[in-house]
């Protein structure tokens, strides 16, 4: 079948994923023909020269930098885009009509599929004149003030990136046109702008699609957006449509695929269907990967994450205050890169005043992972929030016994095998260390137990099983031929295993193609009197 692949590549803000996941699942599922849309910064076009050869091809658009140069509307078609715009704005700011998003956008992405004219009413006077009128509206929300001019040239500005997609040359119009509207299913890849082709494909030619999301986009926006360079206003109007993007893509998807439980239970807060949910871990090639060798001499916590307030490592430099205290001979590795600036100087200073910086060693951004595990006697993972399995499930495939703060994916991902410990209890991560040091067996079988359960849930070959199934059960309940191709009958597309073989046997000997082709008993005789009526017929046609 043909696949059509769409997600985002390189992101200024916030930084999300990685593209070696969509090269595996291409790579691992080779009957199938893959498509690669991507979404990227200008700076990065020219990226499919880089894939793998399990790609059939690779469409790009710049989702930001310049807009691209195309003609201005008429008069006629400005009216048309504007009304469509407005319905959508006023979803995004207005309280009571929130459920004119997906009215709004399907018009928009209509209205730019005859004419490709989207791109410049959306960077033109009239559109900002639109998003202000409708911005200051008695009741608007706006979460912070009234929009100044600059807001609103701003949230245009932004509003045109996020809707880019829409008029992006990808939607065919028929099975061979290459495009969107040729393609069996669409898979999106991260969600968020990512999936407005997949929606408008959905809404244009039936095409189904899979959302997979490994960290929520919508999350990582709210959290991404606390520190954006914009005032109160716009990032409301922003949030406004990242959030009514995602309710309308839950709503639409055939099947939701998260990475973990814990993204499942957020994405059910946000209306998806559990009915339409399945978990499907993060595959990572480095269960292939030896187990880390012998511990070092010295008893080690190695410390691996971004240097931010979020992974707390304040609460390790407290917490090894105490465990040197009870095991003097004990180190600490903190491996990462500065996420917060000024962060790294605020925690080797908190070590100065706690007497420990001659244990504490701040070593930078590793190698590879696989060499700070092995550098320690046991991971340490301190964060208020653990959004993501991955570097949990990298540090249980090392071998080596983890404790870990409770917190997000922690419990899902460590389970048994590890120690869990309230967040900002640095005497709880403390205590947790110590029994770990102190106790080689019960180091020995723990980093056993992880290892052979990360090796389990984040092997490879389950995601491709898993999405294999998900792909033939999705084609089985869905148009072959999507846009209407193929010799539907009275105009209907066919759909492939939607009755058995028998039904259409036993319906071409009751009359043939000439009759209509209806189910058997669907004019109310009955299917079974059809069978009486002609005793041999079965054999006949055998």
């Amino acid at each position: 079948m043909r696949v059509a692949l769409l997600t985002e590549g390189a992101r200024p803000y916030p930084r999300r994923g990685d593209g070696g996941w969509c090269d595996r699942l291409a790579e691992g599922l080779p009957e199938h023909e893959f498509e690669l849309y991507l979404l990227t910064g200008p700076t990065a076009l020219g990226v499919g020269d880089r894939l793998s050869p399990a790609w059939r091809g690779v469409r790009e658009l710049a989702l930001w930098g310049r807009r691209p140069g195309v003609r201005a509307p008429g008069a006629l078609r400005r009216r048309q885009y504007a009304r469509a715009y407005e319905e959508l704005v006023r979803a995004l700011v207005l309280p009571g009509e929130r459920a004119g998003f997906g009215a709004g956008l399907y018009r928009l992405a209509a209205l730019a599929r005859e004419d490709g004219t989207l791109a410049a009413f959306l960077a033109s006077a009239h559109a900002r004149r639109t998003l202000e009128r409708v911005w200051r509206l008695p009741g608007a929300d706006t979460s912070g003030g009234q929009p100044l001019a600059c807001d609103v040239l701003v949230g245009a500005d932004l509003l045109e990136q996020c809707l880019r997609p829409l008029s992006a040359p990808w939607y065919g119009t028929g099975t061979g046109s290459g495009g969107l509207g040729g393609a069996d299913l669409c898979h999106v890849v991260g969600g968020g702008p990512a999936a407005l082709p997949a929606l408008v494909a959905r809404h244009l030619h039936g095409v189904p699609f899979v959302v997979t999301e490994h960290g929520l986009h919508l999350r990582e926006q709210y959290l991404g957006y606390r520190e954006a360079p914009y005032r109160r206003p716009v990032r409301a109007l922003l949030l406004a449509f990242f959030r009514a993007l995602t309710e309308e893509t839950y709503r639409q998807a055939a099947i939701l695929t998260p990475g973990s439980s814990h993204d499942q239970q957020w994405q059910r807060r946000c209306g998806a269907d559990p009915g339409r949910t399945r978990v499907v871990y993060e595959g990572t090639p480095a269960v292939a990967r030896p187990a880390a060798g012998p511990e070092p001499d010295v008893p080690t916590l190695v410390w691996a994450g971004a240097l931010e307030p979020g992974r707390d490592a304040e609460l390790m430099l407290h917490a090894f205050a105490q465990v040197s205290a009870g095991l003097p001979a004990a180190r600490l590795v903190i491996h990462g890169e500065e996420a917060a600036p000024g962060y790294r100087a605020h925690c080797e200073a908190l070590a100065e005043r706690l007497s420990i910086a001659g244990a504490v060693e701040f070593a930078g951004r590793p190698g590879s992972l696989a060499e700070a595990w092995e550098s320690g006697t046991v991971a340490v993972f301190s964060a208020l929030s653990q959004r993501r399995p991955r570097l949990l499930a990298d540090a249980m495939l090392s071998g080596r016994a983890v404790v870990s703060t409770d917190v997000g994916v922690a419990r899902e991902v460590v389970g048994p095998t590890g120690l869990l410990v309230p967040p900002r209890d640095p005497r709880a991560l403390a205590g947790a260390c110590l029994a770990l040091l102190r106790d080689e067996e019960r180091r020995a079988r723990l980093g056993l137990a992880g290892r052979l359960r990360a090796q389990e849930r984040f092997a490879v070959e389950p995601v491709i099983g898993a999405f294999r199934e998900i792909y033939l059960e999705l084609v089985s309940q869905f148009p072959a031929f999507p846009d209407g191709g193929g010799g539907g009958a009275a105009g209907e597309p066919p759909r492939p295993f939607a009755r058995p073989a028998e039904f259409w046997l036993a319906d071409g000997l009751r009359g043939g193609p000439d009759t209509g082709g209806g189910p058997a008993g669907a004019d109310g005789s009955g299917g079974d009197d059809g069978a009486q009526e002609r005793p041999g017929a079965l054999a006949e046609a055998v």
